[in-house]
């Protein structure tokens, strides 16, 4: 008579001849911890049913821009737990967050200082920082990819024939001193999409599906290891539930007011506007 145990031990050997041995690891601590976890929870036939059919769900819902297993892995913390696990920085460098669901399409280039609202209907503001080394050093030429909701809580993907392709997104190349500015609106919270599988499990578990106002990117420079990563507003709501825990308190920003008739001019801004420094340091690769 085959046993629960026996069960698992066979399917782990028969992998045996998996060539791959990373493969052969990877399958077969997976095929241990989801037989624990049947055991555990002595989870029934109809649950079983159950899960394949939200996976499969999980599955159609996806399309070309919208990512529903991201969002499953963000709303049950596995992205974070991997940036955790992966995203370890030396002392001083940025953090990192996760990627999101939302960069699925090429930022344009755009040159330092151009304004990556494209629509107009939020509060201004400017980005500014400097890109540099753990030890100080400037990296001149840094490549920062910038993407951001609108101030409804859209991105340009989520709103085609609405939202100008390209809104919200920017590939910025730092200067000879490493800095970076761009104009954009401040960005809000919003809630991630909730009419798919993700929504329902959220509702069923009792959690809302809001983030934190924030803005997105990715940095990398020369002999540098890239970072993921976010900046979020300082003050705003969801702080401290953030539907997908990527908030990191190093991250969260002021974004300051500011009236300053001959600097808005500088920056091509309206006066009043708000201003928020980012300054990113990473690590050496």
């Amino acid at each position: 008579m085959t046993t629960e145990d026996a069960v698992t031990v066979e399917a782990v050997e028969s992998l045996r001849d998996t060539a791959d041995p990373r493969l052969r690891e990877l399958l077969g601590a997976l095929i241990r911890h989801l037989h624990a976890y049947a055991r555990e929870t002595r989870l029934t036939r109809s649950e079983w049913e159950a899960a394949v059919a939200f996976l499969t769900e999980t599955g159609r819902t996806c399309t070309d821009t919208r990512q529903e297993f991201v969002m499953l892995s963000d709303v049950l913390g596995l992205s974070t737990l991997m940036e955790t696990v992966h995203g370890h920085r030396g002392p001083g460098a940025t953090e990192s967050t996760v990627l999101g669901p939302f960069h699925m399409t090429e930022s344009p280039v755009r040159e330092l200082g151009a304004d990556i609202d494209l629509v107009g209907t939020g509060e201004p503001c400017v980005i500014s920082g400097a890109v540099r080394s753990t030890d100080g050093t400037p990296l001149p030429g840094a490549v920062l990819d910038v993407w951001q909701a609108d101030p409804h809580g859209h991105y340009d993907v989520q709103q085609p024939g609405h939202q100008p392709p390209g809104n919200g997104r920017g590939l910025f190349t730092a200067d000879g001193e490493g800095r970076f500015r761009f104009r954009t609106c401040v960005p809000s919270a919003y809630p991630i999409p909730t009419d798919g599988p993700v929504g329902a499990l959220l509702k069923a578990t009792g959690r809302h599906p809001y983030r934190p106002a924030h803005i997105h990117f990715i940095v990398s420079a020369e002999g540098h290891a890239p970072v993921t990563t976010h900046i979020f507003v300082a003050g705003g709501e969801h702080l401290d539930s953030d539907a997908v825990f990527a908030v990191r308190e190093s991250l969260v920003k002021d974004f300051a007011a500011t009236d300053d008739p001959a600097l808005a001019e500088e920056l091509g801004m309206p006066n009043p506007f708000r201003h928020a420094r980012f300054d990113v340091v990473l690590e050496r690769a």
